[in-house]
């Protein structure tokens, strides 16, 4: 068997081991100095994230500081609400905590984030024959990429000693006609976070 093995080897039909350049093969490549005209045609594909990532494997980058500016900026648009007994406005972003990244894998770009917020408002109600100033917090205890469907609110009324409880309810009640404009903002800072 092994004779078998060796005669076939030394055969001249098996050309995988021939190394004569035979008339009818393609010349040998000569190698030659690129030029800079060379190298400034030379097109690179096109690539996500950093420089040194050409093969668009996995790259990370943190965004929380532009993320937690844009979604004080866009909540505190929201303006002020009018309401059958009153209106109220977003005076601030009291609460504002959580994590921004975008993401490359395999030349992909990808988004996510997780935020709690806690809004500060602030309006005024007509309660029996006189208007009342209230504060409150809207809490927004967790939303993240792709959840804001799925969006809720907490309300807390300030410590309002001379206001009934039906009164608390109604103006609590008025307080969750925010969610809908916060909703559409933090909808469009998603779309700005994944156009970046």
């Amino acid at each position: 068997m092994e004779s078998a093995v060796s005669e076939k080897e030394g055969s001249a039909s098996y050309t995988y081991w021939v190394r004569e350049v035979t008339q009818d093969a393609a010349p040998l490549p000569v190698p030659r100095k690129l030029t800079s005209e060379d190298l400034s045609n030379q097109s690179q594909p096109a690539t996500l994230g950093s420089v040194w990532n050409r093969a668009g494997t996995w790259e990370e980058k943190n965004v929380n500081k532009w993320a937690s500016d844009r979604i004080k900026e866009l909540l505190i648009s929201v303006g002020s609400l009018e309401f059958s007994g009153g209106r109220a406005e977003i005076a601030e972003v009291s609460k504002c905590v959580g994590d921004a990244f975008l993401v490359t894998v395999r030349n992909k770009k990808r988004v996510g984030y997780t935020y709690e917020l806690t809004l500060r408002v602030k309006g005024e109600w007509q309660v029996g024959e006189e208007k009342k100033k209230v504060k409150g917090d809207i809490d927004i205890p967790e939303f993240s990429f792709g959840d804001l469907d799925d969006l809720q609110i907490e309300v807390r009324l300030s410590e309002e000693k001379d206001l009934l409880h039906q009164d608390k309810l109604r103006i609590s009640k008025d307080l969750t006609l925010f969610l809908e404009p916060v909703r559409e903002k933090l909808l469009q800072f998603e779309q700005e976070l994944k156009d970046r």
